[in-house]
Formats: structure tokens, C-alpha cells, sequence
């Protein structure tokens, strides 16, 4: 039972918490989306409005991980974090410590991008929502934009992680060259001139 709800938090901090920030983003250029955020007439959502937000904020997370995805994780690899490659031979005896790897490592790695990505949409919807705001309102820009340098940096440290440990757990055979230079080790030749030793007798 802890193992699905922990799989169940992972794709709730994954997906749907960056994608109800990213719905609230929608909001604001959409009115009709404000009352599954809040519900109708300050009474709460009801379940037709909880149904239509679950659905919203899943496929909101989705989008918002695909744009993740093109953009975000290519600047990661270019900027020193280096996809490591591994073989999955061995997956299927260690699939149980994958999946730990990834629920404690790779889901929050997608919670502080995935929410990244949601918090500057939702910036630029506000602020395309509001064209007439003042520089009154500086402290909503520093609020971003602390936000978003503290998720950027989750998101490397989150990263980073993941590949190490996953490289440590998948590339135990050593087949594959590793970019990040854990090559495996040539055998190493016997020296000129050196005598094999002795070899033992064999049992009857």
C-alpha cells in the first residue's frame, strides 16, 4: 500500500500540481476556466467542476512536461548535466530500485521543471491579461522570478541525481561507453618475459 501511494504522490507533484498552476495562467485570458479553480458563487468546486479541473490540471502537467521536455532538458545537457547511457539488461532484476530511483528522484526533477515552465506561462498570461499594470506591482516580478531561479536549481540538483544513481544500477555489465567517462578498463596484458605461475594439480 505505501509503494502505490508513493507512485500516487510522484504523479501528483509531477503533473498535477504544475498543471493547476498553468491552468490558473489559462484563467486569466479564459474566465470560463476561473470557476474550476475557485467554484461558482464562493461555494467551493462542485464534483462536475472537480471532474473538468483533474482532467485540465492532468493535461495541462502533460503539456507543460512535453514543453519541458524540448527546451528545458536541452539546456540541462548542454550546460554540464550529461545524459549518462546504460544498458537495461539487468532492468528486470532491479526494476523495484528503478522505480524508487525515479519516484525519488526523476518525479521531483519533473515537479521543479514541469512547475518552471508552469509558473512563466502563467506570469506571461498575466501580465497579457493585464496590460495596463503599473511597476507597482515589481514585487510580483521578483516573486517569479525567485521562484523560478529556486526551481531551476531543484530541477539540476534533481537531475543530476537521477542519472547518477540510474547509471550506478543499470551499467553494471559495462558494454555500453559511458559519455560521462566511466569506460570500462582494458584487460590487462601479462608483462614481456613474465612466467604464467604454476597451475594446480587436478583432483582425481
Amino acid at each position: 500500500m505505501s509503494q502505490v501511494s508513493q507512485r500516487n504522490f510522484g504523479l501528483l507533484i509531477a503533473y498535477m500540481v504544475p498543471g493547476y498552476i498553468a491552468l490558473w495562467g489559462v484563467g486569466f485570458l479564459v474566465p470560463g476556466i476561473e470557476p474550476w479553480l475557485i467554484g461558482a458563487d464562493d461555494v467551493g468546486p462542485t464534483i462536475g467542476g472537480f471532474l473538468y479541473l483533474t482532467v485540465g490540471c492532468v493535461s495541462a502537467g502533460m503539456f507543460a512536461s512535453a514543453v519541458r521536455w524540448a527546451i528545458l532538458d536541452t539546456v540541462h545537457h548542454r550546460t554540464g548535466i550529461v545524459p549518462t547511457r546504460w544498458s537495461d539488461r539487468w532492468l528486470h532484476e532491479r526494476v523495484h530500485a528503478y522505480e524508487w530511483i525515479v519516484e525519488n528522484h526523476y518525479r521531483y526533477y519533473q515537479f521543479y521543471a514541469n512547475s518552471l515552465v508552469a509558473i512563466v506561462f502563467t506570469y506571461l498570461c498575466w501580465r497579457f491579461s493585464t496590460p495596463g499594470v503599473s511597476l507597482d506591482s515589481g514585487w510580483v516580478d521578483v516573486a517569479v522570478f525567485v521562484h523560478a531561479a529556486v526551481c531551476f536549481a531543484g530541477s539540476r540538483d534533481a537531475l543530476r541525481k537521477y542519472y547518477r544513481r540510474a547509471s550506478s544500477l543499470l551499467d553494471s555489465d559495462k558494454e555500453i561507453p559511458m559519455t560521462n567517462g566511466g569506460h570500462p578498463k582494458p584487460p590487462t596484458k601479462p608483462k614481456a618475459g613474465s612466467k604464467p605461475g604454476p597451475s594446480k594439480p587436478k583432483g582425481k
